[in-house]
């Protein structure tokens, strides 16, 4: 396991890498693992390889649902480079796997004095809040059949393979619906032979019919997200992947 299996760690330049990665601790993640609370001050970022964190709001009722998702796409705490210090969401793990770990002020430091950091971990700010907005509409006005859809999609992007280890009553509470509205949903799915469900376990067999009976917003929060971090994998220089980007809209609907 090596930091740049975190995509945004991989991005960095080398002298920031350098710099940085000699700070890193890798730590392991393990499901239901809470990283902080609502108005906790933060004290380290955390960089998932292959786990997965949800951010979520809970009332004062005790209910709950996640607002964003976390994986090898960026870093969990973007309010201590924010400024905020704190954030009124938690921070909880979704799926189990590897993360690093880089005490804040260290990131506050190399952000200050750096500006192709500052404008990648901007970009990777506003491709969460994008993402924060979508799951706000979608939650509003789609149905749940087509929220599961969206959710299992954006959790597949930030895994290894298309298998999911998770149990419906946290999909329940991630999505903010009844525990009886993701079995049924589910298994529409699973007639239609798009996952195979069992034990809590999910096996995506058909992505693009997946993608086909998702609404737009996952769409909407993947293109944001290859807008705003083009991510390399051919030889084009680091310092090229963080030019400044031409500006786009998008709806949220």
């Amino acid at each position: 396991m090596t930091p740049q299996r975190n995509h945004l760690l991989a991005a960095l330049p080398t002298e920031i890498q350098d710099r940085l990665f000699a700070q890193l601790e890798l730590v392991t993640l393990q499901q239901g693992q809470v990283l902080y609370e609502s108005g906790d001050t933060l004290r380290h970022v955390y960089f998932p390889t292959d786990a997965i964190v949800s951010l979520l709001y809970v009332t004062e009722s005790g209910a709950s649902a996640a607002i964003a998702m976390v994986g090898n796409e960026g870093l969990v705490g973007v309010a201590l480079f924010m400024g905020g210090e704190s954030t009124p969401s938690r921070a909880i793990v979704q799926s189990s796997g590897a993360a690093y770990r880089l005490p804040g002020q260290k990131l506050k430091d190399e952000f200050n004095q750096h500006s192709e950091l500052m404008l990648l971990l901007l970009r990777y700010t506003q491709s969460l809040i994008t993402q924060m907005s979508q799951t706000a509409v979608c939650n509003r006005h789609h149905a749940i059949d087509q929220q599961l859809c969206r959710w299992l999609l954006l959790s597949l992007d930030r895994l290894p393979d298309n298998q999911l280890s998770v149990t419906q009553e946290l999909i329940a509470n991630l999505l903010g619906v009844r525990r009886e509205g993701v079995t049924e949903a589910a298994g529409k799915l699973q007639k239609l032979g798009v996952i195979d469900y069992c034990r809590g376990h999910i096996s995506i067999l058909d992505r693009e019919e997946l993608e086909a009976l998702s609404c737009e917003c996952y769409a909407v929060v993947k293109q944001e997200n290859d807008r705003l971090l083009p991510y390399s994998h051919n030889n084009k220089s680091k310092a090229e992947n963080l030019k400044p980007l031409k500006a786009s809209g998008h709806f949220v609907s």
